[in-house]
């Protein structure tokens, strides 16, 4: 895959090396006629009504330089439109912001290499944290600190600023960034303002058209005194995401090796069933089709009674209410001990690098599932600012808020049909990146599966989080003269964090259907493989499990006899129970400052921060035998200093130096005493947290260099290191389960045995390191080019950041490690926007380059690392102003169907690779 993605990323590079030559042109020709110079920085950020593309870049431009730090930030184009549909795909054209997706759309981001869990995100200036659940390829459920964009839609916020260095004022809690998402307020234009939109969205896989219409209003009162605006955004959307699902490879002596039969040319039994020869673990297709529905509704209430005084109140809600049907097909055999892989015979196989990529078997045990989900995320805030100026050297404010986000998985059922010891079964990975799976029967067949008691399953599985913020703050300033401005407050934060769900006694516990059972609760699932070019002969059809029929006949939802569900006294459902109150209290003071040396202005600030941190938190565990409910309390203060510095070496450069020490908790989820040993299908696994895990701390140094040649132009380069104490490691290894010290009660009803191997894992502290990185950053109208070239203009962007970590593979003194980047870390990144606007038309095209990044180190199942490989996403957007208040939008999102492709191992071992097709939206927006 190397040679692949150096060709994309120079794709990427060479694009914006284009853009780089004409804007070199432009400077020689600015050059032969000077213009103008910029006008110098301000202390105060420009004012500016947007009403497009290239005044929101101009806006964020402003922004940018009149800060001390380094800040980047995305401005709307006009209120209540935002530039992309999704926060997350505007926050990626940032410089070293990389995203996540779920569900073809951005739900989490990193920051300079770090991870959703070391970036805050702030909303109207508080902080919040928003939880969503997904499939086990796009992280599952949200049990962290990290924040799920795609919970809110972006027409309810106006701006978001990320903040990449750290001052006293700012509350601690990131590394990566501090992320500042803000919503429209009446005061923001000062006059009445009605704004409708209605549009439709269509999925070419899906193959489903969806409506999304929103509606802004605001006024001012009482000579503007009062201001009110209330703003309600709602969207559907249905779409697919199918492809391979490999579930990771595995060595050919897991799980008692391959039968003593098997036979692959050039190889003994010996070698086969070595720990030195991989083969697929669980090869199939899946296929998950996604409904979900999205509301927003953002309100603000303002008083200004005086020019000295205002008050704000904000309130935030957004309901994110979805469903997922999914239908698989898979080899579960191959990665089951006993009846399963020891039963398999290869007879015959092709083995590459190390792994078996080709192989045809018999005693081969199959499956079929059919899985329903419905996953819900309300969320809601309310914020109380307010500022009061004393003088006009002496000003105070303070803020007060509660947030909630709650995440329900009310029904999470999966229903299995089997087929035991099925012959001539076969799978190639050398026919492309989506394998070719022979299977050697008719899968649509109901003939040809069974549900058998003690082998098929019915999992149900409901789960919920909730995630609470209480916050409290008060501050003041005082302008000692023109050049001195110290600043000083007290912050309070409350966090609150519950985890909770329901499982089955045994899932494995089902009724034996006959035949015409069987037939009357399935169906046939058909279409598979759209836009995937599968190699010829694999399915495309198969059998699956029809639930509401399934259920209608079984009651499997009658919460009773082997069907009843059970929550603390359940293994499984046992180590979903969890619960963490953090409480943080903060203080600083702060000096702002502004002075002449060396014939330059300079300008910055200074100071410090002490926190004192207070948690608790709770999970069941094994003591002395016995599973108890334990509980862990524990306090830790921190000391935070933070320097930032900026000269104007000319009316249009600056320079900057920002220095500081910063911290970031572990995750939530991560610090519950609990342990939770987990049953499903062949995946055997017992996983512990560690209360006692300590905050990481990094010290940051960055420097950038910004040209602002003209007005809506920069160029900007930085530099930025950061030497970090301590990473959150995942350690994982395997161990039979009588030797974990754990009952074997907890292994009652799974149809797992204390003699098995069972992957264990347990978050700890492990060795820190260094990261370092640059970022150069462009924005340039062609204002300098003849006609209507100048109606053109480049955004353009790449970053490199690199880091090695030493992983530990055991806590035992003298264990060897592993060295690897960090997780998350993409050595590579590069944005490119080029756009075309004039007041009656505007088009763009955006492509969004990441590199291949870490998700695990070590890796499961033997497997070195698991990771994601690059990615190229292509977007465009296009507006018409049919009137000076009407407009017709197009946009086409992810027009190139990016595929989802991760792997395992050193060798690039295919494990997950699916797609969710192009989205192709049209709207209209109406302003009164």
């Amino acid at each position: 895959m190397t040679s692949n993605r150096n060709l994309r990323l120079r794709a990427v590079l060479g694009a914006s090396a284009s853009a780089f030559t004409i804007l070199a042109a432009g400077v020689a020709m600015a050059q032969e006629a000077p213009a103008p110079a910029a006008e110098p920085a301000s202390d105060e950020v420009e004012a500016i009504v947007v009403t497009g593309f290239r005044a929101s870049l101009q806006s964020a431009i402003n922004l940018k330089r009149n800060e001390s730090g380094v800040v980047d930030a995305i401005k709307a184009e006009d209120i209540a439109q935002f530039p992309d549909l999704n926060l997350a795909e505007s926050l990626q054209r940032i410089p070293g912001v990389s995203i996540s997706r779920i569900n073809g759309e951005g739900r989490q981001i990193t920051v300079r290499g770090l991870g959703s869990e070391y970036t805050r995100v702030r909303i109207n200036g508080m902080e919040a944290i928003s939880t969503t659940g997904g499939t086990a390829n796009s992280g599952g459920t949200n049990r962290g600190r990290g924040f799920d964009f795609n919970v809110f839609a972006s027409d309810l916020f106006n701006s978001i600023a990320v903040r990449k260095t750290a001052s006293a004022d700012v509350e601690e809690g990131s590394l990566g960034a501090t992320v500042d998402l803000t919503t429209a307020k009446a005061f923001d234009s000062g006059k009445p303002q009605l704004v409708l939109s209605a549009g439709a969205s269509y999925n070419d896989l899906s193959e489903k058209t969806t409506p999304r219409v929103s509606v802004l209003a605001s006024n001012v009162f009482f000579d503007g005194k009062v201001g009110a605006l209330l703003s309600v955004a709602y969207e559907e959307r249905h779409l697919k995401e199918e492809g391979a699902n490999i579930t990771r490879w595995a060595t050919g002596a897991s799980n008692g090796g391959f039968n003593s039969a098997s036979t692959v040319p050039g190889y003994t039994i010996a070698q086969i069933n070595s720990s030195s020869l991989f083969a697929p673990r669980i090869p199939g297709y899946v296929s998950y089709d996604i409904e979900s529905k999205r509301l927003g509704v953002a309100g603000s209430l303002q008083y200004k009674p005086t020019s000295d005084t205002q008050i704000t109140l904000d309130a935030l809600y957004a309901y994110l209410a979805g469903t997922r049907k999914e239908a698989q097909l898979q080899a579960i055999g191959l990665s089951r001990a006993n009846t399963g892989k020891p039963q398999t015979i290869i007879r015959d196989g092709v083995v590459e690098n190390g792994n078996l990529v080709a192989a045809r078997m018999d005693n081969v045990d199959l499956r079929t599932q059919a899985a329903y989900d419905e996953l819900n995320t309300e969320f809601k805030q309310f914020t109380l600012s307010g500022t009061h100026d004393f003088s006009a050297n002496v000003r105070v404010g303070m803020l007060a808020g509660y947030s909630d986000s709650t995440f329900t998985q009310p029904v999470s059922t999966i229903v299995t049909f089997d087929r035991a010891n099925s012959a001539n079964y076969q799978y190639d990975f050398r026919k492309g990146r989506a394998p070719q799976i022979l299977l050697g029967f008719d899968p649509t067949d109901p003939a040809n599966w069974a549900s058998t008691n003690g082998t098929s399953e019915v999992r149900i599985r409901p789960q919920f989080v909730e995630n609470q913020f209480s916050t409290a703050k008060v501050y003041g300033e005082w302008d000692l003269n023109d050049n001195l401005r110290l600043k000083g407050g007290f912050d309070w934060r409350k966090f609150e964090y519950d985890s909770y769900g329901q499982y089955r006694t045994s899932e494995t516990v089902v009724q034996t259907l006959t035949p015409a059972q069987l037939a009357s609760v399935s169906k046939v699932f058909t279409g598979f493989g759209s836009g995937m070019d599968l190699p010829e002969g694999n399915f495309t059809s198969w059998l699956i499990p029809d639930i509401d029929k399934y259920a209608a006949l079984l009651g499997i939802y009658s919460n009773s006899g082997i069907y009843a569900l059970t929550d603390t006294n359940n293994s499984s459902a046992r180590g979903q129970y969890g619960a963490v109150e953090e409480q943080d209290y903060g203080a600083y003071v702060q000096a702002e400052f502004k002075f002449d040396a060396f014939g330059l202005p300079f300008r910055g600030d200074a100071g410090v921060r002490r926190v004192h941190t207070e948690q608790e938190s709770a999970g069941y565990a094994a003591v002395a035998g016995a599973i108890q409910r334990v509980e862990v309390k524990r306090d830790y203060d921190l000391t935070l200093p933070s320097f930032n510095l900026a000269a104007d070496l000319s009316d249009t450069v600056v320079a900057r130096v920002s220095a500081a020490q910063t911290i970031a908790r572990p995750g939530i989820g991560s610090l519950s005493p609990g342990g939770d040993v987990a049953v499903q299908g062949a995946n055997r696994s017992y996983s512990s947290g560690n209360p006692y895990l300590t905050p990481t701390k990094s010290d940051n140094l960055d420097f950038s260099l910004e040209w602002y040649r003209e007005k809506g132009a920069m160029i900007a380069l930085g530099v930025f290191y950061k030497r970090i104490d301590t990473f959150v490691a995942t350690l994982r290894r395997e161990a039979v389960y009588n030797t974990l010290g754990l009952p074997d009660s907890l292994l009652t009803g799974t149809g797992a045995t204390n003699d098995q191997v069972f992957q264990v894992t347990q978050p700890v502290n492990s060795d820190g390191g260094d990261l370092k990185g640059f970022e150069i950053n462009v924005q340039q109208p062609f204002t300098f080019l003849p006609g209507f070239w100048s109606n053109f203009g480049v955004v353009a962007n790449y970053t490199y950041v690199d880091s090695q970590i030493e992983y530990l593979t055991s806590t035992t003194p003298g264990a060897p490690t592993v060295n690897a980047t960090l997780v998350g870390l993409s050595k590579n990144a590069a944005n490119l926007t080029l756009y075309y606007e004039t007041p009656k038309w505007s088009v763009r095209g955006s492509l969004a380059y990441r590199d291949g990044y870490l998700t695990q180190v070590p890796g499961s199942d033997g497997n070195t690392v698991q990771g994601t490989n690059e990615t190229l996403n292509i977007d465009m957007q296009a507006s018409w102003n049919i009137r000076d208040n009407l407009k017709l939008s197009v946009e086409g999102v992810n027009l190139t169907d990016e595929f989802n492709d991760q792997y395992v191992g050193d060798s690039n071992r295919l494990n997950v690779y699916t797609h969710s097709g192009r989205q192709f939206l049209v709207g209209l927006r109406y302003n009164f």
